[in-house]
């Protein structure tokens, strides 16, 4: 049995209500959203926390399955929402536990890497660029804006010399980023092995190329609402592939079967709730 809960099933806030934003809160995300000194943002319009907590839940029960095949004993499975978004927060825990140290809101960058984050192009979009080491940087500095002095020790060369002087390195890449669109920017960036991606609207991921190859759309014909996409199968799995059919049955289609194969339950009963509105 699968319990995913606001709080868990233990501690003193077993009891207290749960929402995806509740969660993001309360686990540690949202306190990292945003840019320094403002208010914290919600990490997305969408319930985030949800969605990861149901991804554990299903991981606990192939667990718990695997156990059952070896004992033949079941097992409770216990999830609290916010704890499927602490699970994401990488080394915060153990920076604190060891350091004291709290990392604070970031903005689009990153206190670990530079240039890092996002930038606005010319035709007003915007990519994700990510330079991680003197390597990544050199490459974008030297290869895509030709402009090999930024790379030398004496200027930005040095991972410790970018990061001391990370608001200058972001406004020299954010100036040349505005100087193309981003079609031309992604061109140049990839040519020169820069580690770069849009930032895709939905509209985007509609239109473009790699989403289709992988058929992470699908458009299926609904007999209530008519042709309709949602999001494709994932993980793809080698010999049984996932597969949409239909978005659903509808409410209470099985009802009947359930009140009457498996309860007992007359036709003339079933008649009666039925008359009567409670199914």
């Amino acid at each position: 049995m699968l319990s995913v809960t606001g709080y868990g099933q233990t501690g003193p806030l077993k009891h207290q209500r749960g929402f995806a934003t509740l969660a993001h809160a309360f686990g540690g995300l949202s306190y990292l959203c945003g840019f320094p000194g403002q208010t914290p943002t919600i990490p997305g319009p969408n319930p985030l926390a949800d969605y990861m907590a149901s991804r554990y839940g299903a991981i606990g029960i192939l667990l718990a399955l695997r156990h059952r095949e070896h004992t033949g004993r079941g097992q409770y499975i216990d999830i609290g929402t916010y704890e499927a978004v602490f699970r994401q927060l990488d080394e915060l825990a153990t920076a604190y536990g060891v350091h004291g140290k709290i990392r604070e809101r970031e903005g689009a960058g990153t206190v670990i890497a530079c240039p890092h984050g996002h930038f606005r192009t010319k035709d007003d979009k915007w990519v994700a660029i990510a330079c991680t080491n003197d390597k990544m940087f050199a490459r974008l500095a030297a290869g895509a804006m030709q402009r090999p002095e930024l790379a030398a020790e004496g200027a930005f060369g040095l991972k410790k010399k970018r990061l001391a002087a990370h608001e200058e390195v972001d406004a020299i890449v954010a100036q040349w980023t505005a100087a193309m669109s981003r079609e031309e920017l992604m061109e140049t960036c990839l040519a020169a092995s820069v580690p770069i991606g849009p930032l895709n609207s939905i509209a985007d991921i509609f239109a473009d190329p790699h989403f289709k190859a992988r058929e992470n759309l699908v458009t299926i014909d609904d007999p209530d609402v008519g042709e309709i996409t949602i999001p494709g199968v994932i993980p793809r799995l080698s010999e049984t592939p996932g597969r949409i059919e239909h978005l659903g049955p509808p409410l209470g289609n099985m009802t009947d079967q359930v009140l009457g194969e498996l309860l007992g339950l007359t036709a003339v009963e079933l008649a009666e709730l039925h008359k009567r509105h409670v199914v």
